[in-house]
């Protein structure tokens, strides 16, 4: 993947983070509250490292709040 790319992927995730904070939603990562910019910036400094989302729906089926896990377990 070319630095363009990436840099493309990271503003899409940014983007697509901004929209789910401007519509209410909570974001964590590994249990902490976090900013869409904090997910972006750990996203592009842990090149090794991979984060899975859980998503926490209220009553309605509406995402209540987006969780990011480091699944290899490195902090």
């Amino acid at each position: 993947m070319e630095i363009g790319d990436t840099a493309h992927l990271y503003r899409d995730l940014y983007t697509e983070l901004e929209n789910y904070e401007k519509h209410g939603v909570s974001m964590l990562m590994n249990g902490c509250q976090v900013s869409p910019l904090q997910i972006v910036t750990a996203h592009m400094i842990r090149e090794e490292g991979c984060y899975m989302r859980d998503y926490v729906l209220d009553p309605k089926g509406y995402i209540e709040s987006l969780a990011f896990v480091n699944i290899n377990g490195n902090n």
